[in-house]
């Protein structure tokens, strides 16, 4: 009883307001740095893995990196284009968009091929991660150009625009997330605890966390940038262990009130429920956070801006739980003993003490097949899972591309417009090769000769252009390809490339580099280099969750049980999945259009979470079981107890991470979606199969040996072995 989660808990329930006002002033700070110091955002080269990025890296050393462009179409609003009228509305917006200084150059209009659309092409100076940033000037020019010419329609889409409007429908999309979920949260918070006032309690320390959370992660950016999707994953993680962290210790204080029968003052109460359910919420968020730290493993700036967001969001949830909570627990425990004795005055009895019942009725009847039959049971319950888990052998992972982004977006559908209008600048490859400049004359027939191929190949369009560098070390041809980026054709044409024609040419000069950049190959190196980081980031995680399990409860038996539940549940999650968002019958019904794949961040975000947070579920429910075997109960009974004990929070906890996962459904990014959906699916599998059904008939399968090698589980045995035999015997005739 003097841990460091005991003593901190200790010390805010005999200074309260001391706590809260530090949690208070904590928060304010964080965020106030985070406001000082603003957010390191991803850069260009953040992103670049594998040959695309290789080659783009070539690119930009010889200051021939790409350039964002923006497409302005100009069309008749109704019968044929005026292309005198068009030529002049063409003229104006050209020398318009050369005026504003973040424009490097405008390309000559451009004529579609039936003559309906002329197109006039801008290109920006700087990043292209920063060009989003830069398009409302350039929207204004064209809207501006677009009054002068009433009888024309003259509409702007673009890397740029469509960035920004994906930012956008991010935001409404997390606007309305939270619009869903803080009320569901709330509604079943007040269903567990029956008190406005109680259920208030962890949502407030949820958002607080969060709060925080979003100003440390803008510090932390600047040692790990972020690549835009902090917020998003601060939001979801936080409100959902931030909700869960606080039900676990309100229950457990509400048990040992209703244990003491009042005779307990709060203080003592905060202090019981520290070193129990305090000690599950600290060894809960150590393995979120060790499991979570496994993605930086996979070397991608993405993926290290989740595990940041994440571990931030945690650490802070974890914080708030012990120290801001129980000083809130305390002041709410002084007014409910205040009230206790006015009501006690008037003669009233006291509504503090409840029962504290046992699981119920139902957890009784769902706990009945592993308690009575536990060999079947477990047999049953895997197989389930297994056949769930089933179409991962149909799963196909993709990046998902500018291509998949929702129509709701006004410059996607411009985009639709400029593909249909101009099939031949659908895809752009860029071919990069760097060498001496004494093999530059090599270098330039060999990209002749690249480009001759090309203009014979149908998978390319004929149309090239080569620039060189001003040292004359590295040239770029870019060759035009007439198919959607997430073709096969698009992608067969990248592998005629790379596998065909470079290496019969530019591989045949000494000492020069090469490589295929574009969104193509972007789109396709993105996938393989995950692909080869993949064992490497889950041979981590199954370490960190073997050897956290083993920490928890000093036991490599339910080391070994833990991580093969988490694997369990997560590949039946995630072929639900594959079942859902690869076909197509579901389309209607979530509202998305199926890529046939899933997005290539998925299962690996999707295993690193679940990991993490089925700890939540697995600590709490074990470590009661663990505390009543250490207690002198039999294992069997401990198991049956510990999960009755803790059902009810348990299912609480499960719809309100629900709750928040499924909100996520709702949004229009079809990788979002597919994270939102399968952490749902994982969340009540794990809740609902997992602990329910596998989770206690394998451990009375186990019996004593679930606690190999602990000596504390084995003393408390050697106890109830000795009791037992020098208990004497007793006629029940």
């Amino acid at each position: 009883m003097n841990s460091l989660t005991v003593r901190t808990a200790r010390w805010s329930a005999r200074h309260p307001w001391r706590a809260i006002v530090g949690w208070l002033v904590f928060v304010a700070l964080c965020l106030g740095a985070g406001s000082a110091v603003g957010t390191n955002s991803a850069r260009t080269a953040d992103y670049r893995v594998g040959e695309a990025g290789r080659a783009e890296a070539l690119a930009a050393e010889g200051h021939l990196e790409r350039r964002a462009t923006e497409q302005v179409l100009i069309s008749a609003r109704a019968g044929a284009l005026d292309h005198g009228a068009a030529r002049a509305a063409a003229e104006e917006l050209t020398a318009r968009m050369k005026r504003l200084p973040d424009v490097a150059a405008v390309a000559a209009p451009l004529l579609s091929d039936d003559r309906s659309v002329l197109m006039v092409e801008v290109a920006l100076k700087g990043e292209e991660r920063d060009a989003k940033d830069k398009v409302d000037a350039l929207v204004a020019q064209t809207a501006a150009v677009q009054r002068s010419h009433p009888e024309l329609r003259l509409e702007e889409t673009g890397s740029p625009s469509i960035s920004k409007g994906v930012d956008q429908q991010r935001s409404d999309d997390l606007a309305l997330s939270e619009a869903i979920t803080l009320p569901v949260t709330l509604i079943t918070l007040l269903v567990v605890f029956g008190s406005v006032t109680m259920a208030g309690v962890p949502l407030l320390l949820a958002l607080s966390s969060i709060a925080a959370a979003i100003g440390l992660s803008m510090v932390a950016s600047h040692l790990s940038p972020d690549a835009g999707v902090g917020t998003n994953v601060i939001l979801m993680i936080g409100l959902a262990v931030g909700v869960d962290y606080t039900l676990f210790h309100l229950k457990r204080e509400r048990e040992e009130r209703a244990r003491s029968g009042g005779r307990l003052g709060p203080e003592a109460l905060v202090e019981l429920a520290a070193a129990t359910s305090g000690r599950a919420v600290v060894v809960s968020g150590l393995a979120v956070v060790a499991s979570t730290a496994t993605l930086y493993l996979a070397s991608d700036v993405i993926f290290s801006s989740l595990a940041t967001g994440t571990i931030v969001v945690v650490l802070v949830a974890v914080a708030s739980s012990l120290t801001a909570l129980p000083a809130l627990l305390v002041k709410l425990g002084q007014r409910a003993e205040r009230g206790a004795l006015r009501r006690a005055a008037r003669g009233k009895p006291d509504r503090r003490v409840r029962g504290q019942g046992g699981g119920g009725r139902v957890w009784g009847a769902l706990l009945r097949p592993a308690a009575r039959h536990p060999l079947a049971t477990l047999c049953v319950s895997v197989i389930g899972l297994l056949a769930l888990a089933a179409p991962l052998a149909g799963l196909r992972i993709t990046e998902m591309s500018r291509d998949t982004h929702s129509r709701d977006i006004p410059a996607m559908r411009v985009y639709d417009r400029l593909n249909e209008a101009f099939p031949e600048q659908r895809v752009t490859h860029q071919v990069v090769v760097r060498a001496d400049v004494a093999r530059a004359a090599q270098v330039a027939g060999a990209l002749r000769e690249v480009a001759r191929r090309a203009d014979a190949d149908p998978l390319f369009t004929g149309a090239s252009r080569t620039r060189t560098s001003a040292d004359h070390r590295t040239s770029v041809l870019e060759l035009k390809v007439p198919y959607l980026g997430d073709s096969e054709q698009a992608h067969d044409s990248l592998d005629r490339l790379r596998d065909d024609y470079l290496p019969a040419t530019v591989g045949r000069i000494d000492g020069a580099e090469y490589g295929v950049s574009g969104d193509v190959a972007r789109y396709a190196d993105y996938p393989a280099h995950q692909n080869g980081k993949l064992p490497l980031v889950l041979g981590a995680l199954l370490l960190v969750t073997f050897a956290m399990t083993v920490y928890a409860f000093r036991s490599v038996v339910l080391g070994l049980l833990g991580v093969a539940l988490n694997l369990l549940s997560a590949a039946a999650a995630l072929g639900l999945l594959v079942l859902v968002f690869q076909g197509t019958w579901a389309e209607g019904l979530l509202d998305f259009d199926s890529t046939g794949s899933i997005g290539s961040r998925v299962p690996l975000f999707l295993f690193v979470i679940l990991f993490g947070l089925s700890m939540d579920y697995q600590v709490f429910v074990v470590s009661r079981i663990r505390e009543a075997s250490l207690a002198g109960v039999p294992t069997r009974q401990a198991v049956l107890d510990g999960i009755r004990g803790s059902a009810s929070v348990v299912t609480s906890a499960a719809v309100v991470m629900t709750t928040v996962f499924v909100s996520f459904v709702f949004l229009h990014i079809i990788e979002m979606k597919q994270i939102g959906f399968v952490l749902a699916v994982a969340v009540l599998i794990d809740a609902f199969v997992v602990r329910v059904l596998v989770l206690p008939s394998a451990m009375l399968l186990l019996g004593e040996a679930s606690w190999w090698p602990s000596r504390g589980a084995r003393r408390a045995a050697a106890v109830r072995e000795e009791t037992s035999l020098a208990r004497p015997a007793v006629d029940v005739r």
